[in-house]
């Protein structure tokens, strides 16, 4: 009987508790309700006219390349320019010893004149001879003499002049001088440095403006163009180049070659397009991405790269709805443009994307979305 007693008082303590406790929770507010939406950056998906297009993986190439190389022996003198500067056509860039192949040409002259006084004397013996073989003084043969030393005379004279051009010429390639307009690239040899033909190439020059790209097309795409054309379909192709960055080149190219042979290891023709480059923002060697784009346009959807998410289903994004709840959304894309991408299929028109604080929220859940600003 005791032990029931107790149960029975205890029973009714918590009889007390519990409703005042229940009291007490009711007043206390929820941390779940009071917590503030998370805020997204969101931007609209936009209709814009696009073209079709081609990508293939090119290079830049300049359209004159030049190694500057030795041509005379000779100690190195003279550097008359700055590494990686601009340089013309005929400019003085490197300077070798003088001295021997100026004396040289100081000796070819010398015996160039005593040839010449040679032939003058044999001239002067001839005409001499001559006049005496008319009065029947001499003899045919001491004429025949006289003009034959004449002859060696002028040959001798004829061989001391070309004796003087090479020598004046050997003198010439002292002076190392720019063939073409462009860009010089970093020294190889050092002033006072003795350098002669076996050696590498001094400098290599690189024309900037214009200059090509050049990438390969498979025999496939080529026929697919030529038969669109046939039919009528296919418009004009305007080149561009699409940087590393993934920002496009603002010139466009002009396609100015297509080789005549076709490459048996990759099955593609080479071809060439022309570029204005007076800012030098394309170098030679550079990897770039070609785009063969038709003139002709069509209306696509353009949503920002890096709303854009993927995982083992495929690529999607993050949608905002009318009541701000984040909805997944699969989508299907296209070709990159810029900073944006084309979707084919699973947006429409000004539907709300986010772009930043996608790792803050989840499929349902209400946010707070701030809308980017054109071009942010």
């Amino acid at each position: 009987m005791p032990r029931l007693s107790l149960l029975r008082s205890s029973a009714a303590v918590l009889c007390l508790v519990l409703p005042i406790a229940g009291c007490g929770d009711s007043n206390q507010p929820n941390p779940a309700a009071a917590a503030p939406a998370p805020a997204v950056t969101v931007v609209k998906v936009t209709a814009a006219e696009i073209k079709p297009a081609t990508t293939f993986t090119g290079r830049i190439e300049a359209k004159n390349k030049v190694d500057l190389r030795v041509r005379v022996d000779g100690f190195l003198e003279k550097r008359l320019f700055d590494e990686g500067m601009d340089v013309k056509e005929g400019e003085l860039l490197f300077v070798i010893e003088k001295g021997l192949y100026q004396a040289a040409v100081d000796q070819a002259k010398a015996a160039l004149e005593t040839a010449q006084s040679t032939l003058k004397l044999a001239d002067l013996d001839v005409d001499r001879q001559t006049q005496l073989l008319q009065r029947n003084v001499v003899a045919q043969a001491t004429l025949d003499q006289v003009t034959a030393k004449q002859g060696e005379a002028r040959g001798n004279m004829l061989a001391q002049k070309a004796a003087l051009e090479k020598a004046e010429l050997q003198l010439s390639y002292t002076d190392i001088k720019s063939p073409i307009s462009g860009r010089i690239g970093r020294a190889s040899v050092s002033v006072g440095n003795f350098v002669s033909p076996s050696n590498s190439a001094l400098a290599t020059i690189v024309s900037q403006d214009p200059i090509y790209a050049s990438f390969p097309v498979t025999q496939r795409e080529m026929l697919a163009v030529r038969k669109q054309q046939a039919a009528g379909k296919g418009g004009e192709y305007v080149i561009y180049v699409q940087l590393a960055d993934g920002s496009r080149y603002p010139s466009p190219g002009k396609i100015d070659f297509l080789d005549n042979t076709v490459n048996q290891g990759t099955d593609t023709v080479q071809v060439r397009a022309l570029f204005a480059n007076p800012d030098r923002v394309l170098v030679d060697g550079q990897l770039v991405t070609v785009v063969a784009e038709e003139g002709k346009g069509e209306s696509a959807l353009l949503a920002p790269q890096q709303a854009l998410q993927v995982d083992q289903t495929g690529p999607y994004v993050l949608v905002v709805d009318k009541d701000n709840k984040i909805q997944i959304r699969r989508v299907e894309t296209d070709v990159a443009r810029g900073a944006n991408i084309v979707v084919r299929k699973g947006l429409a028109e000004n539907e709300l994307i986010v772009t930043e604080g996608i790792q803050r929220v989840r499929p349902g859940q209400v946010v707070a979305p701030t809308e980017a600003k054109p071009g942010a």
